[in-house]
């Protein structure tokens, strides 16, 4: 007996998923166009989709598409540290790569932060197991940066690197879309869904020593923080209106 043609369909594309042909985090052509390329209905098309997302392999998001479905990337927000740090510890190989290294003027809202006319800029892409998962971007002020080199921060965290003593940071995380140039390096649509952190650490005295910026591809990524107290309240912790 002939199976479904939706079962056929979804054979073909459980084996390019299995395979890795079909790259994590990248989407999948659209149903149209795999309508065309089965020369199946899209209703057919959609019934295979829908039975590969049942199986766990594939996720689909309103506005954006079907794409491979990845476990999440999990950083906890309840010490000072690295998401790098963490990958490590869960057996996950962390690597980076640097795309800029330099002195430049800082931006405004870096200005604003630093109270620094010039600053180091660092922009990487961080890889999981060979896979990238966060666009970030460093600024220190440039007194602090000069004591730093290009193979200190590809291979060290600015913490370890600085000769400063810590004191803590605030992070705050929100949704935006993914532009073109963050797209093209996360391997993501652009206008994709992604998780933007920005971090101010301070030192014990208080003062801001390196702000940054966190892109992650939301499909990738959460954040999880652990409450040592459960308020009254079931609102979400830390959460506030944006003016």
């Amino acid at each position: 007996m002939r199976s479904a043609r939706y079962r056929e369909i979804a054979g073909d594309l459980r084996r390019q998923l299995v395979a890795g042909d079909l790259g994590p985090g990248r989407l999948l052509p659209s149903e149209a166009e795999l309508g065309a390329a089965y020369a199946a209905s899209r209703v057919t098309v959609r019934k295979a989709l829908e039975l590969l997302r049942d199986e766990g392999l594939l996720t689909s998001r309103q506005g954006v598409g079907w794409q491979p479905a990845l476990d999440p990337l999990r950083q906890t927000l309840g010490r000072l540290g690295t998401i790098e740090a963490q990958l490590t510890d869960a057996g996950i190989a962390s690597t980076r790569r640097i795309l800029d290294f330099g002195f430049v003027t800082a931006p405004a809202r870096v200005r604003r932060v630093l109270d620094a006319r010039r600053v180091l800029e660092v922009r990487r892409l961080n890889l999981a197991d060979d896979a990238p998962f966060a666009r970030v971007t460093v600024w220190c002020d440039e007194r602090l940066g000069r004591q730093l080199s290009l193979d200190d921060v590809e291979r060290s965290s600015f913490y370890e690197l600085l000769d400063v003593e810590l004191g803590g940071a605030t992070q705050t995380i929100g949704a935006a879309g993914a532009t073109k140039s963050d797209a093209e390096l996360l391997g993501v649509a652009a206008g994709s869904p992604v998780l933007l952190c920005v971090r101010v650490t301070s030192d014990r005295a208080g003062r801001a020593v390196l702000m940054s910026e966190h892109v992650f591809p939301a499909h990738r990524t959460e954040f999880v923080v652990d409450l040592a107290h459960v308020e009254r309240s079931i609102a979400p912790n830390g959460l506030r209106l944006v003016e």
